[in-house]
């Protein structure tokens, strides 16, 4: 290959949010205190390399709680769980802890006090994700999900006197915002969120690759496929005019995309640990890349606390 390229720009803030940090937390602290195996509804956070490291210290991932025994640990994922999984798993009398982020927890809170007072819901997301899943999931009816423009029109909410929009926390905020305006322009009186569903740590990392993808001709994301936050970042840096990849990992870079390159962006989704992102420096580094410099950014301060139970 070339050897042209010369600087790797880091945007900031990239990597974990104060909400991953706290449901890995939850995790490592429940192993400590009740010993392995802790059993995790769906993976604790998108990301292959954090959820391959907590099965080989014991945790145990399952999707069906038919797979948990009595009396286990058992632990609900970042992303939310619906109304019915949380009965399940009082009924069957596991000893829980709740990992959702409070940032999608406050969509669920905001979901049922509205719906108490007659309110149903358009919810922009998409259609499989647990996110999704768990917020719809709140509610036995009532809740409509649309994933695009299109999907707006073909929405048939039983009244329109009381309506009202969420969005699924990892969205792009451009799209959303789109999207919101189409159902805004279908429903003029539907009620808004008071502050946006989309949480500070998705806009704030997206903000910062439009930065980064002015000064660079190619960014990479560090992320893992199934991960919304991470696709999206790759989807900002492309409408911003630079060249794009996701990777889960620095065996996944080619050769052939730095080929006359010169400077090169990094960053990273939500989900993505910091070690990933020094792999994938180090593998830039043996391919020429001689320095590495880090944008200025938002930095971040928020921390959420853990459950009662483990602190």
């Amino acid at each position: 290959m070339s050897n042209s390229l010369q600087e790797i720009v880091l945007a900031a803030p990239r990597g974990f949010c104060a909400g991953v940090d706290r449901a890995i937390d939850i995790v490592d602290r429940a192993l400590e205190k009740f010993g392995a195996p802790v059993y995790v509804r769906h993976e604790i956070v998108h990301n292959t390399y954090v959820v391959e490291d907590l099965k080989r210290r014991g945790a145990i991932f399952i999707e069906d709680l038919a797979d948990v025994p009595a009396g286990a640990t058992l632990v609900f994922s970042a992303h939310g769980v619906p109304k019915s999984v949380e009965a399940e798993a009082e009924r069957r009398g596991f000893n829980v802890f709740d990992a959702t982020c409070p940032l999608v927890t406050k969509v669920h809170v905001e979901v049922a006090k509205l719906h108490k007072e007659g309110f149903e819901f358009i919810m922009i997301g998409h259609k499989g994700h647990p996110e999704v899943e768990g917020t719809m999931g709140q509610l036995i009816g009532g809740i409509y999900l649309v994933e695009d423009v299109a999907d707006v029109a073909k929405v048939n909410p039983k009244q329109t006197d009381r309506l009202a929009v969420v969005t699924q926390t990892t969205l792009s905020v451009d799209d959303a915002a789109h999207i919101t305006a189409a159902v805004v322009a279908r429903f003029p009186n539907i009620r808004k969120p008071k502050m946006q569903d989309i949480c500070y740590a998705t806009q704030n990392r997206q903000d910062a690759v439009k930065v980064l993808s002015n000064e660079v001709e190619l960014v990479i994301v560090v992320g893992s496929p199934t991960s919304s936050n991470s696709n999206r970042l790759r989807d900002v840096a492309q409408r911003s005019g630079a060249q794009s990849y996701m990777v889960d990992n620095a065996d996944e870079l080619q050769e052939a995309w730095f080929t006359g390159m010169t400077r090169v962006g990094l960053t990273a989704g939500a989900s993505a640990p910091d070690i990933l992102v020094q792999q994938v420096i180090a593998r830039m580094r043996a391919l020429g890349a001689v320095s590495v410099r880090t944008l200025d950014g938002v930095e971040e301060t928020i921390k959420f606390p853990l459950p009662k139970g483990l602190k």
